[in-house]
């Protein structure tokens, strides 16, 4: 049997991770700004990762959500306490995907409505209805279509009232900052003004952090730039700092009944166990400040370099626009100078590194970045 052939490969084997560095199988260092899509949140093997997860694994990997598992009742408390969501209940599931499906589903039980806002350039999974609210036809298959989905311009408040005012609204979707779509970032007005209108109209606002959640954006969650609070807020990517988990942090207004929701392995004691560990080391080590000290630092450095059209971001969720196709620069910056980023479209770099990125790390990489762009 071979691999169903659906990823573009570098010719790459990552064999190791310390920290903001990876090492391939020949050995080579490669400062890692890309965190394997914002998944990796306290660096590669963390020392109090590995010892928690190892301590697991000699007691018990799985098992099922018939018992009692006081693992996911700790990662509940730590994680409303760090966010600031004491108040919400926490539906644990697998991946980011998955968390957006059950938020849809949640919000369409809760209105009876089934018609969702999303957003031009928005990415929310690809499974059935998280796919259905991205703004990529080419992944959407025929078996998708199955409610009316509106895309609506980001940033642009009147053409949601106004869709909003049929009454026929279940949800909106919406990133904390559009990752896929270029580092696109809600305007705190906009949010602020989206929550009221919401409220309003009894739809109910799902707040997607997957990628620009724990901490990433310099907050906890990148909406709190904004203050505001969504009904259902969906996270997953840096949760386990590489081990798949996720979850729906869900508002008081909803409430649940045995069966509405469920899953195998969301939840289970070894996924439980590593995303205590992030909550522990983010809170440990400061790592939503130095998000937010780090990420200033380079988009500030990164605004003097006059061959780069702009620069957005928040945190350490940074997205740097070219006049031009950003491959040969990210080529270039893997290759010859052994720095892992990622791209948007074609003309924009994507940062996300590790929350633990140093200030020491981030010059080097200016360094060999501005060395790169003076050679494409």
């Amino acid at each position: 049997m071979k691999l169903f052939d659906v990823y573009p490969l570098f010719d790459i084997e990552i064999t190791k991770g310390v920290g903001c560095r990876t090492y391939d199988s020949q050995g080579i260092e490669y400062l890692d700004l890309y965190g394997g899509h914002a998944v990796i949140s306290i660096g590669h093997s963390h020392p109090y990762y590995v010892q928690k997860l190892t301590e697991q694994i000699e007691k018990l990997v799985f098992y099922s959500n018939s018992v009692v598992n006081k693992l996911q009742l700790e990662l509940a408390d730590k994680l409303g306490k760090i966010s600031g969501y004491d108040d919400y209940s926490l539906f644990l599931i697998n991946s980011g995907a998955e968390a957006n499906e059950n938020a849809l589903k949640l919000a369409s039980f809760h209105t009876g409505k089934k018609k969702v806002i999303a957003f031009n350039k928005s990415f929310h999974g690809r499974t059935s209805a998280a796919v259905r609210v991205t703004n990529n036809p080419k992944i959407v298959a025929p078996i998708n279509e199955g409610f009316d989905v509106e895309f609506l311009p980001l940033n642009n408040i009147e053409a949601v009232e106004k869709s909003l005012s049929k009454e026929d609204v279940c949800a909106v979707i919406i990133e904390g900052i559009q990752g896929v779509g270029g580092i696109q970032i809600p305007q705190p007005e906009f949010l602020q003004a989206l929550s009221k209108s919401c409220k309003q109209h009894g739809v109910v606002l799902i707040l997607d952090e997957v990628q620009s959640g724990y901490g990433r954006s310099g907050k906890f969650f990148a909406h709190q730039h904004a203050g505001i609070r969504p009904d259902l807020i969906t996270v997953a990517k840096g949760m386990g700092n590489g081990f798949p988990i996720g979850g729906v942090l869900i508002s008081p207004a909803f409430e649940p009944s045995y069966g509405m929701l469920g899953t195998t392995f969301g939840g289970n004691h070894l996924g439980c166990t590593a995303a205590i560990a992030v909550l522990d080391v983010i809170k440990a080590e400061h790592l939503v400040d130095n998000a937010a000290k780090v990420g200033d630092f380079l988009m500030e450095e990164l605004r003097t370099i006059p061959e780069i059209k702009e620069v957005r971001g928040l945190g350490l969720m940074i997205g740097i626009e070219f006049d031009k196709p950003v491959k040969d620069l990210r080529s270039k910056l893997l290759f010859d100078e052994k720095v892992f980023t990622g791209v948007s479209g074609t003309n924009t770099i994507r940062l996300l590194p590790p929350l633990c990125l140093s200030m020491s790390d981030a010059k080097i990489f200016l360094e060999k970045f501005k060395k790169v762009i003076s050679l494409v």
